[in-house]
């Protein structure tokens, strides 16, 4: 199936304005949004220029406004004229050693990457449901995988709960018209990534976000992205001993 009204959040930049650009080039229609209304506009006018038969509509979003979320989610729809996929793409990385002083840090991902993220989700579900069908794709990260310690501690565990929520969505929609698709990225060449990662395995932007896009496309139930070396990892770092997951902090 070809979803042709896709919405993205934290679309301002990083993988959520690449995703953009990638969707844009086959021609779907976008709603954008993030908290920068003058990124997603200059977002826009670039995308339109260079694919002038698409529509995008953008909107102003802090997701952590959460009563602000399925208000925009329905403004956007309007103006699309409906949406049959949503992507919860919005996220932060800060992250501090739990217990040292820096509860804001750890608070502000937990909430941003799950509690805002399961925001979002009830904005989507409630559109497709009423409209009988839709695809939802939830951003998690292959930090999920694992508890990672210090700096990671709060970042993984949001997004461990995200990749949950995914599944519990994925057994209950099963028989339905709705798809869900979590996706687990790996390090990707973003300023996030760049800031968290061996550079020896960050993939370049264009790489990464095209293997993302696939696996959107394919709607497959859970994806490990770039598919080298994240496949292998989710399959070894669930298995590493303990003293070697501390030297991941």
């Amino acid at each position: 199936m070809t979803r042709t009204k896709i919405l993205i959040t934290g679309a301002s930049a990083g993988l959520g304005a690449a995703m953009a650009r990638d969707f844009a080039a086959q021609g779907r229609d976008l709603a954008l949004c993030a908290r920068r209304l003058d990124a997603l506009e200059s977002l826009r006018d670039e995308l339109t220029a260079a694919h002038p038969g698409i529509k995008i509509a953008v909107r102003a979003l802090d997701v952590d406004d959460h009563a602000a979320v399925p208000l925009v989610f329905a403004q956007l729809r309007d103006e699309l004229g409906g949406l049959d996929r949503v992507i919860v793409n919005a996220g932060i990385g800060k992250g501090a050693p739990i217990g040292t002083g820096r509860a804001d840090a750890n608070l502000a991902t937990a909430t941003t990457n799950f509690v805002s993220a399961l925001a979002q989700t009830e904005a989507a579900l409630e559109i497709f449901r009423a409209h009988q069908g839709g695809h939802l794709v939830l951003v998690s990260s292959m930090s999920a995988v694992r508890g990672l310690p210090g700096t990671k501690a709060a970042y993984s565990a949001s997004k461990a709960g995200l990749a949950a929520l995914g599944e519990a969505l994925t057994v209950e929609f099963a028989q339905s018209p709705i798809a869900v698709t979590t996706l687990l990225p790996g390090f990707i060449a973003t300023d996030m990534a760049a800031k968290a990662g061996d550079a020896r395995m960050v993939a370049p932007l264009e790489k990464g976000v095209a293997a993302m896009v696939r696996a959107i496309e394919q709607e497959r139930i859970r994806a490990c992205v770039p598919a080298w070396p994240w496949r292998l990892i989710d399959v070894v770092l669930p298995r590493l001993p303990r003293a070697v997951v501390a030297r991941l902090g």
